[in-house]
């Protein structure tokens, strides 16, 4: 039922920031024990998990890319976003949103690719 589209820039340069919008409809993003989470997936490599934030507003991250990451929601758009600073060709992946309900994953975007090169 909800269903989830990544937005952002494809292209972002070393050192820049890494902005992606996730835009949700079929739910509201405040429901409770709803936890809006991204994930990637870098060439050839297994998914990663980002961070999340809950239908409360708290944010948490992974440890390896806590002191870089931010996600944040609008909830007048219900959305949420991804920023990911000081970026290098290693952050390249296709980046995707999801959310977790209870113990479990509900369905994701599509996944947008993000390539950070000069």
């Amino acid at each position: 039922q909800v269903q989830l589209q990544e937005s952002g820039p494809g292209l972002v340069k070393p050192s820049q920031t890494l902005s992606l919008t996730c835009t949700v409809s079929g739910g509201s993003i405040t429901t409770n024990n709803y936890y809006w989470t991204w994930v990637r997936q870098p060439p050839g490599k297994g998914l990663e998990w980002i961070g999340y934030i809950a239908y409360s507003g708290n944010a948490y991250y992974s440890p390896s890319l806590k002191s870089r990451t931010s996600i944040s929601r609008d909830t007048s758009k219900n959305q949420f976003t991804l920023q990911l600073n000081s970026v290098t060709p290693e952050d390249t992946a296709v980046y995707y949103c999801t959310f977790v309900l209870g113990s479990s994953f509900g369905d994701w975007g599509q996944g947008t690719q993000v390539t950070v090169s000069s």
